[in-house]
């Protein structure tokens, strides 16, 4: 390892410690998938210092990276098992993606802004990560022909639950984790498919852009 990788592992490791350790998220499997993705490939060489940051950064066409205490959350109330297949709404940077990768036997993530989905794919490939497919639309529609899977992660905020695509791509039994609510404040919640049932839990107000589509707000 060059004395820059150094660096950037001795940040990330720093960063999972203030920013997700002593928040409570101890999850070894969780906080081992953090340590296996690099974070300064996924931003803009603008803002690159913001990388090991605890905020938000732009990643263009309007759209941000969330803070790693957020995707650690995300990913520890999904509960992603060995053998699992997961949906992702909002491709973003990627760097979400990756984490899932490294726990899910394969995810589909989608992606409404092409740039963005085609510098993600970039990115992956560059990191090695084979186990995902990729597509370009309207994420609230979902991935039929790929349906139910066992987990869903939507990482833009939606006015109202999206029942329909929960319903009818989500497994019996399987786990969502998303935002909803009105524009500047959200609340992250915790959704169980139960037959034909969704139990929703709180998890913790939180703040993302828009889920555009279908069954999210309309087209900007």
């Amino acid at each position: 390892m060059n004395e820059l990788n150094l660096k950037q592992a001795s940040s990330l490791e720093r960063m999972i410690q203030q920013q997700v350790v002593e928040r409570g998220i101890r999850d070894d499997r969780v906080l081992a998938a953090l340590r296996s993705v690099p974070r300064d490939p996924f931003f803009n060489e603008d803002t690159r210092g913001d990388a090991y940051a605890d905020r938000p950064a732009p990643i263009g066409h309007g759209q941000t990276i969330s803070t790693l205490h957020i995707v650690a959350l995300m990913t520890n109330r999904l509960d992603i098992q060995a053998g699992h297949r997961v949906l992702e709404l909002g491709t973003g940077s990627g760097y979400q993606t990756a984490v899932l990768a490294k726990l899910a036997t394969e995810v589909w993530t989608i992606e409404r802004v092409k740039p963005l989905l085609d510098d993600a794919f970039e990115r992956l490939m560059s990191l090695g990560v084979r186990n995902v497919h990729y597509r370009y639309g309207d994420g609230t529609i979902g991935w039929p022909e790929a349906a139910p899977f066992d987990r869903l992660l939507i990482a833009a905020g939606a006015p109202e639950l999206p029942r329909e695509l929960l319903m009818s791509q989500l497994k019996d039994g399987g786990l969502a984790v998303l935002p909803i609510g009105p524009l500047h404040k959200q609340m992250l919640v915790e959704v169980r498919r139960e037959g034909s049932r969704l139990q929703i839990s709180d998890i913790c107000q939180c703040r993302f852009v828009k889920l555009i589509g279908q069954e999210g707000w309309g087209k900007e």
